[in-house]
Protein backbone atom coordinates (compact mmCIF):
# COMPACT_ATOMS: atom_id res chain seq x y z
CA UNK A 1 0.00 0.00 0.00
CA UNK A 2 2.37 2.59 0.64
CA UNK A 3 3.94 2.39 -3.12
CA UNK A 4 0.45 2.98 -3.90
CA UNK A 5 -0.11 6.30 -1.86
CA UNK A 6 3.16 7.64 -2.74
CA UNK A 7 2.34 6.63 -6.34
CA UNK A 8 -1.05 8.98 -6.11
CA UNK A 9 0.74 11.49 -4.26
CA UNK A 10 3.53 12.00 -7.07
CA UNK A 11 0.82 11.79 -9.62
CA UNK A 12 -1.81 14.79 -7.91
CA UNK A 13 1.51 16.91 -7.32
CA UNK A 14 2.19 16.50 -10.59
CA UNK A 15 -1.44 17.68 -12.14
CA UNK A 16 -1.09 20.77 -9.98
CA UNK A 17 2.40 21.81 -10.87
CA UNK A 18 1.55 21.67 -14.43
CA UNK A 19 -1.34 23.63 -13.78
CA UNK A 20 0.06 26.97 -12.15
CA UNK A 21 1.90 29.35 -14.09
CA UNK A 22 5.56 29.63 -13.81
CA UNK A 23 8.23 32.75 -14.48
CA UNK A 24 10.03 31.57 -18.11
CA UNK A 25 13.51 33.03 -16.42
CA UNK A 26 13.77 32.28 -12.41
CA UNK A 27 10.69 29.21 -12.97
CA UNK A 28 9.21 30.59 -9.83
CA UNK A 29 5.71 29.93 -8.79
CA UNK A 30 3.74 32.67 -9.24
CA UNK A 31 1.83 34.13 -6.56
CA UNK A 32 -2.10 35.01 -6.68
CA UNK A 33 -2.82 38.55 -7.58
CA UNK A 34 0.85 39.20 -8.88
CA UNK A 35 1.27 40.04 -12.61
CA UNK A 36 2.41 37.91 -15.67
CA UNK A 37 4.35 39.95 -18.46
CA UNK A 38 3.88 38.06 -21.47
CA UNK A 39 6.44 38.60 -24.46
CA UNK A 40 5.76 38.24 -28.49
CA UNK A 41 7.88 35.32 -28.13
CA UNK A 42 5.53 33.81 -26.06
CA UNK A 43 8.01 33.57 -22.69
CA UNK A 44 6.24 34.78 -19.73
CA UNK A 45 7.80 36.95 -17.01
CA UNK A 46 7.37 37.77 -13.37
CA UNK A 47 7.43 41.16 -11.84
CA UNK A 48 10.97 39.98 -10.64
CA UNK A 49 12.54 39.01 -13.75
CA UNK A 50 10.85 41.53 -16.45
CA UNK A 51 13.38 44.13 -15.24
CA UNK A 52 15.93 42.05 -16.82
CA UNK A 53 13.90 41.83 -20.37
CA UNK A 54 15.43 44.09 -22.70
CA UNK A 55 12.07 44.13 -24.87
CA UNK A 56 8.50 45.78 -24.39
CA UNK A 57 6.16 42.57 -22.91
CA UNK A 58 3.09 42.35 -25.34
CA UNK A 59 0.74 41.99 -22.66
CA UNK A 60 0.10 41.33 -18.85
CA UNK A 61 -2.46 40.10 -16.56
CA UNK A 62 -3.34 39.00 -12.93
CA UNK A 63 -2.40 35.20 -11.51
CA UNK A 64 -6.03 34.29 -10.42
CA UNK A 65 -6.59 31.40 -8.05
CA UNK A 66 -7.81 27.98 -8.67
CA UNK A 67 -11.80 29.38 -7.56
CA UNK A 68 -11.35 31.72 -10.21
CA UNK A 69 -15.14 31.49 -12.47
CA UNK A 70 -16.30 29.57 -9.96
CA UNK A 71 -17.72 31.67 -6.87
CA UNK A 72 -20.52 33.66 -6.62
CA UNK A 73 -20.22 37.71 -5.99
CA UNK A 74 -23.02 38.81 -3.87
CA UNK A 75 -23.98 42.27 -4.21
CA UNK A 76 -26.25 44.33 -1.86
CA UNK A 77 -28.96 45.72 -4.15
CA UNK A 78 -31.29 47.47 -1.39
CA UNK A 79 -29.76 50.84 -2.18
CA UNK A 80 -30.82 50.46 -5.63
CA UNK A 81 -34.40 49.20 -4.71
CA UNK A 82 -34.99 51.98 -2.37
CA UNK A 83 -33.53 54.96 -5.53
CA UNK A 84 -35.88 52.80 -7.58
CA UNK A 85 -39.14 53.12 -5.51
CA UNK A 86 -38.26 56.72 -4.63
CA UNK A 87 -38.73 57.84 -8.19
Amino acid sequence: MPDLELALLRRGLHGLAAACERCGRCRRSLLVGERVYLYESGAARCELCRERERSTPSHSHTVHGPEFGHTLRIRDQRAEVRSQQAA
